[in-house]
C-alpha cells in the first residue's frame, strides 16, 4: 500500500508537466527545464530514441506569423458548417456542465461504432486519452513497446509516470514490423502501442495482419491502436480495429474530431474498449470533464455532416498528390502516405532547414531516422501546397 500511495504521489507531480500534452502540438510543450521527460542533445533537439530526433526552432516560445501553416496536421477547411452553426447555438450554454449532452454523444458514438456506450470513453482529443492510459498503466513501472518512429504523446507520458520504451523500428516497407514487435514483449509489458496510419510517417500497416496480431497479442497484453487518421482512408471503417472490441478482446481504439472532422481547438476525442478496461481508467480519471458544453454538440452536428467528412478528404486527397507529384518532380522522394501529411528525406541539418523555411513564411517540421534527414509537411489547401513547393524550390533546390 505504501509504494501505491507512492507511485500515485509521484504521478500527480509528474501529471502536471504531462497535462498540456508534451507532444500534442508543436514545441509547446518542449522546456530546456531538465525536471521534464524529455532528452535534448547539444543543440537543444529532442531525442526520442537512439534513432530518432527532432530539430526544433531556437527560440520554443516564438509563433512565426505563416502563409502557409503546415506544422500540425490541421484541417484546412475549418469544422463542418453544421458544427460551427451548434457551436453558435450553444454557447449560450456555456455556463452550464455538459453532462447529460455528454451521455447523448456518448450514445451517438456508440450507435455510429456498433458498440455499447460503457465501451466509450470521452476525451478533450485522443492525445489526452492516450496520455491518461499511459498515466494510469505505468504508474507502478513496466514498458511498452511501439514503433519507432512513432507519435511520442503516450511513450514520452510512461517514462514521465515511471514506465519504459521498447521501440521496435518500422518495417523496410514503413509498416509496423509486427512480428518484431511481438517478440519485444516481455513479463514488463502492459502496453502494445500502434499508431495506424503512422505519425510521423504516414504510413498505413496492412489492416488484416493487424487484425491477427491484434487479436492474438491482447490475450497477453492490451493493444492500443491510435486511428486519428484513419478516416483519410476511404475504407477507413473497414480497417479499423473497433470489431476486436466487439469480441471481447482487450484492445483500446482511439478516434478524434481533430483531423478529419476540423475540430482541433474544440479537443473531442474518444476511446473504444472493455467496459473493465476503461472502468480501470476511469478510476482515477474523469477524461469527460475536459469537453466543453459547446464542443459537445459541435461534435454532435459534425458526425451527421457527412458532406463534409467526404469534401475534406477528397481535397486533402488532391492536394497531397499535387505535393507527391511535385516533390517527385523536384527529386525529391517523399514516402507515400494515407494521411494528411507527408515525409520526405532532405539533405540539409535540420534547424538551419527549419529556419529557412519560416523565412519563407511556410512552417514544416524536421526529423532524424533512420540516419536520414526528413521533412513532415502538413497537407493544407492547394494553395498553401503551392506556397510549400515554391519555398522548398527556393530553399533545398
Amino acid at each position: 500500500m505504501h509504494t501505491l500511495k507512492t507511485n500515485r504521489r509521484n504521478w500527480l507531480k509528474t501529471s502536471a508537466l504531462t497535462a498540456g500534452g508534451i507532444l500534442a502540438a508543436p514545441y509547446l510543450g518542449f522546456s530546456k527545464n531538465p525536471s521534464l521527460p524529455l532528452t535534448l542533445d547539444s543543440e537543444g533537439n529532442a531525442i526520442y530514441s537512439p534513432f530518432f530526433k527532432e530539430f526544433l526552432p531556437e527560440d520554443l516560445r516564438e509563433f512565426p506569423v505563416y502563409s502557409a501553416k503546415l506544422n500540425a496536421n490541421e484541417n484546412p477547411y475549418g469544422a463542418s458548417p453544421m458544427a460551427i452553426e451548434a457551436l453558435k447555438v450553444s454557447a449560450t450554454g456555456s455556463n452550464r456542465y455538459a453532462w447529460k449532452e455528454l451521455y447523448q454523444l456518448v450514445d451517438k458514438i456508440a450507435a455510429f461504432e456498433g458498440v455499447a456506450p460503457s465501451n466509450v470513453m470521452m476525451g478533450p482529443g485522443s492525445s489526452d486519452l492516450l496520455e491518461k492510459t499511459a498515466m494510469v498503466l505505468f504508474m507502478n513501472g513496466g514498458n511498452v513497446v511501439s514503433a519507432d518512429p512513432a507519435y511520442m504523446s503516450l511513450i514520452r507520458v510512461a517514462e514521465a509516470a515511471g514506465g519504459t520504451w521498447k521501440p521496435v523500428p518500422l518495417g523496410k516497407d514503413w509498416s509496423h514490423d509486427l512480428e518484431a514487435m511481438e517478440k519485444a514483449i516481455d513479463s514488463e509489458t502492459k502496453l502494445v502501442y500502434i499508431c495506424n496510419p503512422n505519425n510521423p510517417t504516414g504510413t498505413i500497416t496492412d489492416s488484416e495482419a493487424l487484425l491477427d496480431f491484434c487479436s492474438r497479442v491482447s490475450e497477453k497484453v492490451p493493444v492500443f491502436i491510435d486511428e486519428a487518421y484513419l478516416w483519410f482512408l476511404e475504407d477507413g471503417a473497414k480497417q479499423s480495429m473497433v470489431s476486436l472490441v466487439k469480441e471481447g478482446k482487450n484492445v483500446i481504439v482511439a478516434r478524434t474530431f481533430s483531423k478529419i472532422h476540423g475540430m482541433a481547438g474544440l479537443r473531442v476525442g474518444y476511446a473504444i474498449a472493455r467496459e473493465d478496461t476503461l472502468n480501470k481508467l476511469q478510476k482515477i480519471t474523469r477524461a469527460g470533464m475536459g469537453i466543453t458544453h459547446p464542443s459537445v454538440f459541435a461534435a454532435m452536428a459534425a458526425m451527421d455532416d457527412t458532406e463534409f467528412v467526404e469534401k475534406s478528404r477528397t481535397l486533402n486527397t488532391a492536394a497531397r498528390d499535387y505535393t507527391f507529384n511535385s516533390l517527385q518532380e523536384l527529386g525529391f522522394n517523399p514516402v507515400p502516405s494515407h494521411t494528411s501529411f507527408m515525409i520526405f528525406p532532405i539533405d540539409m541539418e535540420g534547424r538551419e532547414f527549419l529556419n529557412k523555411m519560416t523565412q519563407q513564411k511556410v512552417g514544416v517540421r524536421a526529423f532524424e531516422f533512420l540516419d536520414q534527414k526528413w521533412c513532415r509537411v502538413s497537407i493544407g489547401t492547394m494553395e498553401e501546397m503551392h506556397l510549400f513547393i515554391d519555398a522548398i524550390n527556393k530553399v533545398l533546390v
